[in-house]
């Protein structure tokens, strides 16, 4: 059965998610810039280090412990519960690549996805910088306890919009490089090697935009909420809702301004994934 309630929906949830990252983010610091970040391959032809797969684990145990009626689906390791009413959903480290290669741009990510597929509680803590960001739906989105919300830009000339853009043949995902159309826009592109960061970036008004093309929801569900809190918009590629409790078609994260903007772009790309 659910956990119990408090007034405030999900605060026993959202204190664990918190309590979780504030781990996570010691074992990130620990391993980081050590030997221990050592890339290794993976299957799908991804990277992964001991930090990935360690909080990944300090996550399983942990949450199968106190939520043992919700299902968890983590990058490196999940736990399906059979007539689950809620989905952890969890990215260990996103940004596994510049925390493999010590550059210190990674976050710990777990969102609580509902049995619709609608992500109801976000946590994101960045143990470089110490932000500490939160949502819970229909409570508003925080940095550091601190409320926040996206930019009032409503065009993307001038607009910062980050690309993260992954092609992967296994998924019969392909694209087109959208980066001449959005420099014609006049926007700003960069990318950051990290979906999440950019996308709390949107949420805190820093950035306008981000692009996101791969399948994976443990980049995307805890932004779906915390964005969306902050008075922002997020859906898949083609402008649609998605379930985050199972594999996606990528995500546009905006400030809901230029969203139709974004959409345009992405929507004359070459991505294909009906699966």
């Amino acid at each position: 059965m659910p956990m119990n309630r408090n007034e405030k929906r999900y605060s026993t949830e959202v204190t664990l998610a918190k309590r979780l990252a504030a781990e996570a983010g010691e074992i990130m610091l620990r391993y980081f810039d050590t030997a221990a970040a050592r890339p290794h391959l993976k299957s799908d032809r991804t990277i992964v280090t001991r930090a990935d797969t360690e909080i990944n684990s300090l996550v399983i145990e942990r949450l199968a412990a106190e939520t043992p009626d919700y299902s968890i689906r983590g990058e490196e390791e999940s736990r399906d519960v059979a007539g689950a009413e809620y989905t952890w959903v969890c990215d260990p480290v996103d940004g596994t690549m510049p925390f493999a290669k010590s550059i210190p741009i990674s976050t710990f990510s777990l969102a609580l996805v509902d049995g619709r597929g609608r992500s109801v509680v976000g946590v994101v803590y960045d143990p470089f910088q110490r932000r500490l960001y939160e949502a819970v739906v229909g409570e508003g989105a925080s940095l550091n306890g601190r409320s926040i919300s996206v930019s009032s830009a409503d065009s993307l000339e001038n607009a910062f919009v980050d690309m993260e853009l992954w092609i992967n043949h296994e998924e019969g995902v392909t694209f087109d490089d959208p980066r001449d159309r959005l420099n014609k826009a006049g926007a700003k592109v960069t990318t950051f090697c990290s979906a999440v960061i950019a996308g709390c970036f949107v949420a805190q008004g820093s950035y306008e935009g981000m692009l996101f093309g791969q399948s994976k929801p443990e980049d995307i569900a805890a932004l779906a909420v915390i964005v969306t809190e902050a008075g922002g918009k997020v859906t898949d590629l083609l402008g649609n809702d998605q379930r985050y409790d199972r594999n996606i078609k990528g995500a546009v994260v905006s400030n809901g301004l230029v969203h139709q903007a974004l959409l345009e772009v992405t929507q004359k790309m070459n991505y294909i994934s009906e699966n």
